[in-house]
């Protein structure tokens, strides 16, 4: 069974930076796409951040030029690095991947920026 497991969300004041963090668990044969999605309160879920297998990545306008997503093959980790942090950005955010047998949510990790 896949899982993927957040880590790194929590409370910083505007202008700060936080890095997130999903480990991917169990048998996957190959996994193509890794990502960040993001859901505020009373808003739909949206994409922040994707990096395929090669490293290409593709971001939401909104955090070009702060956030920064990155994986780690060999450990099948994705991280994302946020700096610049706004209020707006507050959010649960969940990191997804898509492969050969699907597409994976994982339980998601609360992002709260104060201002």
């Amino acid at each position: 069974q896949v899982q993927l497991v957040e880590s790194g969300g929590g409370l910083v004041q505007a202008g700060g930076s936080l890095r997130l963090s999903c480990v991917v668990s169990g048998y996957m044969l190959s996994i193509n796409n890794m990502g960040w999605y993001r859901q505020a309160p009373g808003k739909q879920r949206e994409l922040v951040a994707t990096i395929t297998s090669g490293g290409s990545t593709n971001y939401a306008d909104s955090v070009k030029g702060r956030f920064t997503c990155s994986r780690d093959n060999a450990k099948n980790t994705v991280y994302l690095q946020m700096n610049g942090l706004k209020p707006e950005d507050t959010a649960v955010y969940y990191c997804r991947i898509s492969g050969m047998q699907g597409v994976y949510y994982g339980q998601g990790t609360q992002v709260t920026v104060s201002s």
